[in-house]
């Protein structure tokens, strides 16, 4: 069985393109509206959720805290949608990542750490462990696909892959981030 070190590193555009997009107001375009009481940040991220006639849906998942190093022994993926995950806090939180289509590529494999004001949107198809948080109860909003109301609507929302039996992954938190 093959061993992975899998470290965190920071959260940046250049390098989490493949993956999906970087939720933030650091750098994004903006304008003043409401008679000047608020910007508007704009264009972070096209929701991918239409495939079949589905619909965006806007979820709140309360995430508990994971214990380091963790082991990554499964990876999903959304075949038809993508998804977005929102903190509610400004507690930094991790995404594991890979690409790959009937199975996850482990050469693509890469851990990153927001800097707490960040959100992500996975692409659809990008394999990813579940939600990770490093403080207990943390919330986030999480926008992804949920059937129209269409009967013949029913989609494959999520394929799970196993990495029991073919690789162990320990995920460890970067120096920078203990």
């Amino acid at each position: 069985m093959k061993n992975i070190e899998l470290i965190t590193q920071n959260l940046i555009a250049q390098d989490f393109a493949l993956y999906g997009d970087i939720l933030s107001t650091k750098d994004s375009e903006m304008k003043i509206i409401n008679n000047g009481f608020a910007q508007k940040h704009f264009n972070l991220c096209a929701v991918d959720s239409t495939y079949e006639d589905g619909l965006s849906a806007i979820h709140i998942y309360i995430a508990k805290k994971r214990v380091f190093p963790l082991s990554i022994n499964m990876l999903e993926k959304h075949p038809f949608f993508s998804q977005a995950f929102i903190p509610r806090s400004t507690t930094p939180f991790l995404a594991v990542v890979a690409l790959g289509e009937d199975e996850p590529d482990l050469n693509t494999l890469k851990a990153f750490i927001t800097d707490g004001n960040q959100g992500v949107n996975y692409k659809r198809g990008t394999w990813h462990f579940p939600l990770i948080s490093l403080e207990e109860n943390e919330q986030f909003i999480v926008i992804d696909r949920m059937n129209s109301s269409n009967t013949k609507n029913k989609i494959e929302e999520c394929i799970e892959y196993s990495l029991d039996d073919k690789v162990e992954i320990n995920l460890y938190l970067g120096e920078d981030n203990d």
